[in-house]
């Protein structure tokens, strides 16, 4: 049998600990916004029951999905989205919460389909939702969310959009086109298509369906002012001082047949770059998946991390700050030097006491000459190096980036430390 490939599998990704910490840099970025709006963290699972992916979005979903049947002859599938599963769950139990539920998840989700650049086949996304309020304060509400997550992440509105619409723009021009109800989604399709489509095949679709191109513009046209369903949402984002944030574009779409009113992504404004982020009101969605026995309003938001992270690489100021989190994320605090092996024991008593008051500490595992374990502590980012030997309790504490050294001895070190380095940082 021939060696396994020490590759990993198509669309996915091996996570160094760098990777790790740029990962964690979003994270963190994302449960702080959530936690300011008061949304509270769950979790969900990974598999799922194939079906009730197909209750949301037909069969056809099958085929983007890694799905198998199981050793109980269960049809699962792993995750493609978290939607699904808080449905699945508030309709389980939204008696055993107050609403509106403000909720958020962090998680991976896996979709079959070929890798690119900002798509992979496992990726991390965070949603967050709020099920039962259906006011459009909601909307907003998430929405502002998002610009949160992403001016904490160093991106402003120079560099970031929202771009918003609203089925209930479209069922107003289906209306009053005479169009067939039952073509609404295969028009939103073609919408949906707009900037992507020659000219000549959106106008064969759109002819097809009973309308033309034409019409289609002048509608979107008039559609961008800020009225309508999306005027409340567009001067509560204002009230809050988001509003260079906001365009009006009847243009976004996603999959209208899944939402029910206020829909919105997130672009750079790079050019050539594409949607971050997106969301919007599915007020249906907990209905169909229960056979109507519970119905709740709800909205919510999703962005992944695929995309994110390569727009914070393209992006100065959003780079620059990963770069200077990472760069504290890494730091350690003290390289213990042991000095004379005799005292080894004494040198581990410091490395807990120190780790156990909050300081990031390490040290050489192997006996080793000292030059080596400053080698190792120049390598591992250690700020100052504590050296144990012969003079022992006495001890020299090293600032290595200032090359200053300062004679101490255990009972102090700690202080010692706090004058070189400031105050311990609270850390978990």
């Amino acid at each position: 049998m021939a060696a396994p490939a020490l590759v990993s599998l198509p669309g996915f990704r091996d996570l160094t600990p760098r990777d790790c910490a740029r990962r964690n840099h979003v994270f963190a970025a994302w449960r702080a916004a959530a936690g300011r709006s008061g949304f509270a963290e769950w979790e969900g699972p990974t598999l799922e029951s194939t079906d009730l992916y197909r209750k949301k979005s037909g069969e056809e979903i099958v085929g983007q999905l890694f799905h198998f049947v199981d050793k109980g002859e269960r049809e699962v599938a792993l995750r493609p989205e978290l939607t699904p599963t808080l449905a699945r769950v508030v309709a389980a139990r939204h008696r055993d919460f107050k609403k509106p539920l403000k909720w958020f998840q962090i998680g991976s989700c896996f979709r079959y389909e070929a890798p690119q650049k900002g798509r992979l086949r496992e990726f991390y996304q965070w949603n967050a939702d709020i099920i039962g309020e259906e006011s459009s304060a909601a909307d907003a509400e998430l929405i502002a969310l998002g610009i949160d997550a992403l001016r904490a992440l160093g991106f402003s509105a120079d560099d970031v959009a929202v771009r918003l619409s609203d089925r209930r723009i479209w069922n107003r021009f289906v209306d009053a086109a005479g169009l067939d109800p039952a073509q609404t989604t295969a028009f939103l399709q073609v919408i949906d298509k707009w900037e992507r489509e020659k000219p000549e095949a959106l106008d064969a679709k759109l002819r097809a369906l009973g309308t033309t191109q034409e019409a289609v513009a002048g509608f979107m046209a008039t559609a961008r002012a800020a009225d309508g369903p999306l005027a409340p949402v567009v001067a509560d984002l204002d009230a809050r001082g988001l509003g260079d944030f906001v365009r009006i574009d009847p243009g976004i779409v996603r999959g209208l047949a899944y939402y029910t009113g206020t829909v919105f992504e997130f672009f750079s404004l790079r050019p050539g770059a594409r949607a971050i982020a997106g969301g919007g009101r599915y007020d249906q969605l907990i209905g169909t998946l229960s056979d109507g026995a519970v119905v709740l309003p709800a909205v919510g938001l999703g962005m992944g991390d695929v995309v994110l992270g390569n727009l914070i690489d393209e992006t100065p100021g959003p780079r620059e700050r990963m770069e200077a989190a990472l760069a504290e994320v890494g730091a350690l605090d003290a390289w213990v030097v042991v000095a004379e092996e005799a005292r080894r024991a004494d040198a581990l008593r410091l490395v807990q006491s120190l780790r156990e008051g909050g300081r990031r500490v390490d040290f050489s595992l192997a006996a080793a000459k000292v030059g080596k374990q400053f080698q190792a502590a120049e390598a591992a980012g250690a700020r100052t190096a504590v050296v144990v030997g012969s003079e022992w309790p006495a001890l020299k504490v090293k600032h290595l980036a200032r090359r200053e050294e300062v004679t101490t001895d255990a009972a102090a070190l700690a202080a010692t430390l706090d004058a070189l380095l400031g105050a311990p940082l609270s850390r978990p």
